[in-house]
């Protein structure tokens, strides 16, 4: 069963061929990080006519680069939501389109769940149960996996993202968009100890995250400071501690509550290596385990899609004729397999 994987959510094309037997065949990506740099973020009318530019060109590529026709598709998923309404109905549209034409199943695939299930795709998957967070640029939460498809929510960001946290603070610091890979790269430079920002929420029990007013925090003290290289560079890394720290008391809180002894990390964030580092540490001691994709499956990928895609065609899930696309649609709503 070869899947073609297409994800459009917000500001990277991504296409891929996946292969049930021989795995990934073909993985395409296109970013506008370029495009969306100058105005410090992503504008959602310009990230949507990107994807309408982009999405055929890289289907073709995909097929060359797997040595394929569509011929050769058994199925095609595209990604339904959660995401930005016009940059999703692209790949929603053209993926319906193309399964119509080629006359094999449609799969409409929740973006959070490819994220989820991304680190399947590595040699080393993980097991169920597992507790899974969940940390990008638009969502920060904490669920209980039991089997795919078996999602409970068991805390979530009742603010900012840590993602939108770490790139409107990098943003405070000048660094320009994409802000949070540059912040963490400025922090590897920073004295650990110079500065102290709150661990938030962490001080109260339960499983909620709330990452704005840490944001508030850096610019207060970003503006009390002098504004040399160094004094950004140990702002940056107090920053980061502070996010690192809160994700992994949480974390630990997750798994005490659950009983589960694997953690998986998933989406744009975890490619952070000082997040990786410490939870590494964290399940090592606590003798589970930590599971994580590569970081170019961090960030938005076809990839992840086509995997899920998979995942719930074997289950039975197709998608019918209508297109429809969920700019909100929370994870635990899926139904189980």
């Amino acid at each position: 069963m070869r899947i073609l994987g297409i994800e459009t959510s917000c500001d990277e094309t991504g296409v891929a061929i996946y292969d049930e037997a021989a795995g990934l065949l073909a993985n395409q990506l296109y970013s506008q990080v370029e495009l969306h740099a100058d105005y410090g973020g992503v504008v959602p009318e310009l990230a949507s006519r990107d994807h309408v530019r982009k999405t055929l060109p890289l289907i073709d590529a995909a097929l060359q680069e797997a040595n394929l026709t569509s011929d050769d598709i058994d199925a095609v998923a595209y990604t339904a939501g959660p995401g930005l309404v016009g940059a999703l109905m692209v790949g929603a549209t053209v993926g319906r389109s193309l399964a119509f034409a080629w006359n094999v199943p449609a799969i409409a695939v929740h973006h959070m769940e490819g994220h989820l299930l991304a680190p399947m795709l590595e040699d080393t998957p993980p097991s169920f149960p597992f507790v899974a967070l969940l940390v990008s640029g638009g969502h920060t939460q904490l669920i209980s996996v039991t089997a795919i498809g078996e999602y409970q929510l068991l805390g979530e960001s009742i603010d900012d993202a840590a993602g939108e946290a770490f790139d409107k603070t990098a943003k405070l610091l000048g660094l320009d968009y994409p802000g949070g890979p540059r912040l963490a790269k400025m922090a590897a430079a920073g004295e650990v100890g110079r500065f102290t920002f709150p661990r938030p929420m962490t001080d109260r029990p339960g499983l909620d995250f709330s990452f704005s007013g840490l944001k508030t925090f850096a610019a207060n003290t970003i503006r009390a400071n002098p504004n040399d290289a160094q004094t950004q560079a140990d702002i940056a890394r107090a920053f980061e501690d502070a996010v690192v720290d809160t994700l992994l008391i949480k974390c630990k809180r997750a798994l005490q509550q659950t009983g589960f002894q694997n953690l998986v990390i998933a989406g744009g964030v975890s490619a952070n290596q000082n997040l990786r580092e410490k939870l590494s540490v964290m399940m090592s001691g606590r003798g589970g385990a930590v599971f994580y994709a590569r970081p170019a499956f961090c960030t938005d990928n076809g990839a992840m899609i086509a995997y899920a895609g998979m995942v719930r065609l074997k289950a039975g899930s197709t998608a019918d004729t209508r297109i429809i696309v969920r700019p909100r649609w929370p994870l635990c709503e899926l139904s189980p397999l």
